[in-house]
């Protein structure tokens, strides 16, 4: 249970591992952080840094995730898992490895994790047969898109796995917003993901960082589509208290709080702290939920996510 009682649900998390993360995704993402530490004065070597960085990226089978779910209140993370083989040719595992790394943290770790499997399009029917294998035999739950890999969430070559999702009521979350600079921003913005929303009604589609990326957009598409929902994944990346707590602040007061999924983002801010510290910055007295209903902080923090993974077919056993 988290700190107000109620059951947590992290919808949005990886596994902090360099063979499921590409070295060239994280070189881009040292050479950001690089760059405004020394904005304000703070020039650290680029091999400090990057051993800083990629210390937090030794928990392959999630047994050092489990530990902090555990002390946060967390009793379930859901492990999205992006496919970058297309584009980062430097990926160290295929899909199909990597599809099979995260059904064994499934088996290690009972109970504590769902799986989603992320597929790019452009592998085509072995990609689609692929996805349909995990949801079939390894029991994971949703499907992962990765738009700044190069392609439109509405893209056609996606329809045939929003149709499998569609056929086993498995939600789809949809990376929006910026990324690591080796890959490109152009297709990232939420209005387009609307035209698959509307072309597949009973598919549900979670915007993930939508209360740190394109904010009013994704609000206003939760509003208004009603099989479009939001986790906030990423607040921790502002550097004040105060911000972490507006970024979340800035979506729970849209009345949509039926459509919005805590989440994480973990491993991408263990820098900035622990999963204890993410959750305390959300329940922490006078915080971002403060004013909602005990029914609508029970959504936000558990109810909706449970809701749309309910949904899915029961996962293997």
């Amino acid at each position: 249970m988290g700190s107000a009682g109620i059951p947590i649900i992290d919808a949005h998390c990886h596994i902090a591992s360099e063979d499921i993360i590409p070295r060239s995704f994280i070189d881009g993402t040292i050479a950001n952080i690089e760059a405004a530490l020394a904005a304000q004065g703070i020039a650290p070597t680029s091999a400090k840094l990057a051993s800083l960085y990629e210390r937090k990226l030794q928990d392959p089978l999630c047994d050092e995730l489990v530990a902090e779910m555990a002390t946060a209140g967390i009793e379930k993370s859901i492990l999205l898992a992006a496919d970058f083989t297309w584009v980062l040719k430097d990926s160290a595992l295929t899909v199909e490895e990597s599809f099979r790394r995260h059904a064994e943290v499934l088996r290690r770790h009972p109970g504590k994790f769902e799986v989603f499997g992320g597929v790019d399009p452009r592998w085509g029917r072995d990609g689609l047969a692929l996805l349909e294998r995990s949801f079939v035999e390894l029991g994971f739950r949703g499907f992962k898109v990765y738009p700044p890999c190069g392609f439109s969430p509405s893209d056609p070559a996606l329809f045939p796995f929003y149709e499998l999702c569609a056929t086993h009521g498995t939600p789809v979350v949809v990376h929006i917003g910026p990324t690591s600079p080796a890959l490109a921003f152009d297709t990232s913005n939420p209005f387009l993901l609307d035209a698959a929303a509307r072309r597949f009604p009973t598919v549900n589609f979670i915007l993930a960082h939508g209360s740190v990326s394109y904010r009013e957009e994704c609000a206003m598409l939760c509003g208004y589509r009603p099989n479009v929902y939001l986790d906030i994944s990423g607040y921790q990346g502002e550097p004040r208290a105060e911000g972490k707590a507006e970024a979340v602040r800035a979506v729970v007061s849209r009345g949509i709080n039926h459509k919005i999924l805590f989440g994480t983002d973990w491993p991408v801010y263990r820098m900035q702290g622990s999963q204890e510290s993410a959750v305390e910055a959300v329940l922490v007295e006078d915080g971002p939920l403060a004013e909602l209903s005990d029914l609508e902080q029970a959504l936000v923090l558990h109810g909706n996510a449970a809701r749309l993974l309910d949904r899915a077919r029961p996962a293997v056993g």
